[in-house]
């Protein structure tokens, strides 16, 4: 399919055949693509939990309010944020980022262009990442206001607003995975409607993981697969030509 059809055919199924199985390493692959969703600061905090145990789904099933579009569902993917591996993660792209610009940039510029990336992921994603009890967001918010009033300046570096950060890129990593999905004639459904402490517990997860969203795997079966046609506000009222 093209792009167009891929995102005509993909909707929120709530009803799975139950005794059509999907091939595991297609989904993964679906997964695989996921990764390259754009995220902020390429710092990927994220991570997938693929789910193909029937009994683990049947148990994600009551700790989503007992939802049809996860109870019949083949495979599940929940979609977690992990915002406390800020540090590591930053790490890694350092590592990366200089052997890169060796490997792809004229060597006249090597050296600032590695110093920049040190601060960029070495001084400045800490420092941006930091949590403490909401302190630390405060003093960022204050410095960066302050700056704002002399100058354009990013604003929204409170804790809470780096939690945002997290969940958006995640969710653009969930979208890319359906929208994968669907080019395999697979069928998803985004599932928002969960108690995360059950789930969390579920899978094992520490105290700094969230879940942003599972996701439901299957093929649809019949007619009440979904929820009729398709209905969208009108595009004149979120278009703005300006």
């Amino acid at each position: 399919m093209n792009l167009e059809a891929v995102l005509n055919y993909r909707r929120s199924v709530r009803n799975y055949q139950t005794d059509n199985n999907l091939d595991t390493e297609k989904v993964k692959h679906c997964l695989e693509m996921a990764t390259l969703a754009p995220n902020s600061s390429n710092m990927q905090l994220w991570e997938f939990y693929h789910i193909t145990d029937k009994e683990l789904i049947q148990k994600m099933a009551h700790a989503s309010l007992s939802q049809n579009a996860v109870g019949t569902a083949n495979q599940l993917v929940v979609f977690v944020t992990r915002r406390d591996l800020f540090r590591s993660r930053a790490k890694k792209i350092l590592e990366y980022n200089r052997e890169n610009i060796k490997r792809n940039s004229p060597t006249d510029s090597h050296a600032r262009r590695i110093k920049k990336s040190e601060t960029y992921y070495g001084t400045l994603m800490p420092l941006v990442y930091a949590r403490f009890f909401g302190l630390l967001g405060l003093f960022r918010k204050i410095v960066t206001v302050s700056v704002s009033l002399f100058r354009p300046m990013i604003t929204d570096v409170s804790e809470c607003d780096q939690r945002v950060v997290v969940h958006k890129s995640c969710a653009l990593a969930a979208q890319t995975f359906m929208i994968a999905m669907a080019n395999e004639s697979y069928d998803t459904c985004a599932v928002e409607g969960l108690d995360s402490r059950r789930v969390k517990r579920l899978l094992h997860l520490p105290s700094g993981a969230e879940v942003n969203m599972i996701i439901s795997c299957g093929i649809r079966k019949g007619n009440n697969a979904v929820h009729g046609e398709r209905y969208r506000v009108p595009f004149d009222e979120v278009y703005k030509n300006i």
